[in-house]
């Protein structure tokens, strides 16, 4: 079974290219199921219910979120109501969303998906280690495919997270940093891991945004707006390849789709 994970999806720029993109590249590397992070995809912050749409329609079977959830209220309605979008799972229990969902493949195999917070830099959250071996208690013993995503700002949580889970899921994949690693590899225990996927958006910019304004803000202080970059829009993620029967993971590589790329899928498709 193959599975691509699309990391952060950045603004309109990295909507566009996904959506122009993925239904070709899917098809054409024999992708069973396709998980992105979309915490970003609504003008750089959040996810907008039209948005999510689009992004389904295009060929994404998963969606994760990380810290910008909640960033586009009309989201929640979402969260609480589909079964391919999932919240950090080490967020309270009240807050709006799921901690787990499983989809199927179009020859119906399960995958569960999972989605998780760090805690080093970031907003205070539950313990991820303890939230993401209670979510797996919970997934039913057949689904033997098991993606997480690991939402976190420092690679030694990561790595953390990825000998935590080794042997108990599929693959752990890092995102939020918006900066491709290189540490790709299978663990002992046949678990996919990679500290960070990268982003899929603009990468003439900061993580996605505007140089001269991070720039500005940087140098002066000033409250200047973080405008999406629109230049050099490329895809970042990763390919698994893994074991139906065991859930375990035989490889694992990142991927790069460019806008050139669209130009000769959209060639090759007239």
């Amino acid at each position: 079974m193959r599975l691509l994970f699309i990391g952060d999806i950045v603004g309109k720029p990295g909507v566009e290219l996904v959506c122009d993109t993925i239904p070709y590249w899917r098809r054409e590397n024999s992708i069973d199921i396709v998980i992105a992070n979309a915490e970003n995809a609504d003008k750089g912050s959040g996810l907008s219910p039209a948005i999510y749409k689009r992004l389904i329609k295009a060929g994404i079977d998963c969606i994760t979120l990380g810290d910008h959830i909640y960033r586009k209220r009309d989201i929640i309605d979402v969260l609480e109501s589909r079964d391919n979008v999932v919240k950090p799972a080490n967020y309270p229990a009240a807050a709006p969303g799921k901690t787990w969902v499983v989809v199927k493949s179009a020859n119906g195999r399960k995958v569960a998906v999972i989605s998780a917070m760090g805690r080093v830099y970031m907003k205070p959250v539950d313990c991820p280690f303890t939230a993401v071996e209670k979510v797996l208690a919970e997934i039913p013993e057949d689904v033997k495919i098991r993606f997480c995503d690991f939402h976190a700002e420092a690679t030694s949580d990561k790595q953390l997270m990825g000998r935590f889970l080794d042997g108990k899921v599929t693959a752990v994949c890092g995102t939020h940093t918006h900066v491709t690693t290189a540490d790709e590899q299978i663990l002992p225990g046949g678990t996919a891991y990679i500290s960070d996927v990268g982003m899929s958006g603009p990468h003439e910019s900061i993580l996605g945004r505007k140089i001269e304004k991070v720039m500005q803000a940087t140098l002066t202080f000033r409250p200047v707006p973080f405008d999406v970059a629109s230049e050099r829009v490329e895809i970042s993620g990763v390919v698994v390849d893994a074991e139906p029967k065991t859930g375990r993971s035989s490889g694992i590589r990142r991927i790069k789709i460019t806008e050139a790329d669209a130009d000769r899928y959209a060639d090759e498709e007239d």
